[in-house]
């Protein structure tokens, strides 16, 4: 802990600061949640690709986190726990949306995904994102899921085991199935 003008200052993912949220402390939850928060849109909106449908999820995970954080049993996993939340929220959207026919186009070409070639002509390095684009979102839930984790929240493959539930072998082998399965989209898409 700090200590900060007589005041203590504890780190943000202390386990002490979990157990005060915990005990009801609004101030605590919210230097909590507040830190985390962008990484949660980030990670809801890779897994959805739809703004609405991530601000919906993250704003559900930070409310449910909220009501369930007393049963949570170890206060150091908490970023895990409340990750693995999100992720569930964002299977529990896809499962509900209706596939429709709309499309939306992003006019900065970002996918989230960073490129694997040093294209530097715009055209190319558009077409390139579109491509990427369209392939990603043809994964399955849980191939998004394991490459939003890793390549995007730059998360090792210990955390991911403990988000998803699953032993860390189990974690390596789902991460380069998605990889393979991102892989054969993307030579699908360039045909």
């Amino acid at each position: 802990m700090n200590v900060d003008a007589g005041v203590l200052v504890e780190p943000l993912g202390s386990a002490s600061l979990v157990a005060r949220a915990q005990a009801g402390d609004q101030v605590a939850f919210t230097r909590l949640i507040g830190e985390r928060h962008q990484a949660l849109y980030r990670t809801a909106w890779a897994i959805l690709r739809n703004d609405a449908d991530a601000l919906d999820a993250t704003q559900e995970t930070c409310l449910g986190a909220w009501r369930e954080l007393p049963r949570l049993r170890d206060p150091a996993r908490f970023d895990a726990w409340l990750t693995r939340s999100l992720v569930n929220r964002c299977r529990t959207a896809l499962r509900s949306r209706k596939r429709s026919s709309v499309r939306e186009v992003q006019l900065d070409g970002s996918t989230g995904l960073e490129l694997a070639s040093g294209e530097r002509d715009t055209g190319e390095s558009l077409a390139a994102s579109e491509s990427i684009q369209r392939a990603f979102e043809r994964l399955s839930v849980q191939q998004r899921t394991y490459l939003v984790l890793h390549y995007v929240e730059h998360r090792p493959i210990a955390e991911i085991a403990a988000i998803v539930g699953a032993p860390e072998g189990t974690v390596k082998w789902r991460l380069s199935e998605a990889r393979h399965a991102l892989e054969l989209r993307l030579a699908r898409e360039d045909r």
